[in-house]
């Protein structure tokens, strides 16, 4: 059995937000729809990708951490 990375599901939305952009942008220059398999819209979806890849998963790895530590709180209501 494949174990799948936790992470890849949580930048998906921001890939897809990326393309979504990237697209309505690239229909804005042309002045009318562009498909996001676009050849002009892939390479940018690329390229933006490429440059804020290792930060975007980093940041959601340190997010899952975060979110994984136990929060302890004492009773304080029986103190002494």
């Amino acid at each position: 059995m494949t174990n799948l990375d936790p992470v890849v599901f949580r930048e998906l939305p921001v890939i897809q937000k990326i393309i979504s952009d990237e697209t309505w942008l690239e229909g804005e220059r042309r002045g009318g729809y562009v498909s996001p398999q676009d050849p002009v819209v892939q390479d940018r979806v690329c390229d933006i990708i490429m440059s804020i890849g290792g930060k975007l998963r980093e940041t959601f790895q340190v997010q899952d951490a975060v979110q994984s530590c136990a929060v302890v709180v004492a009773d304080h209501f029986r103190a002494a």
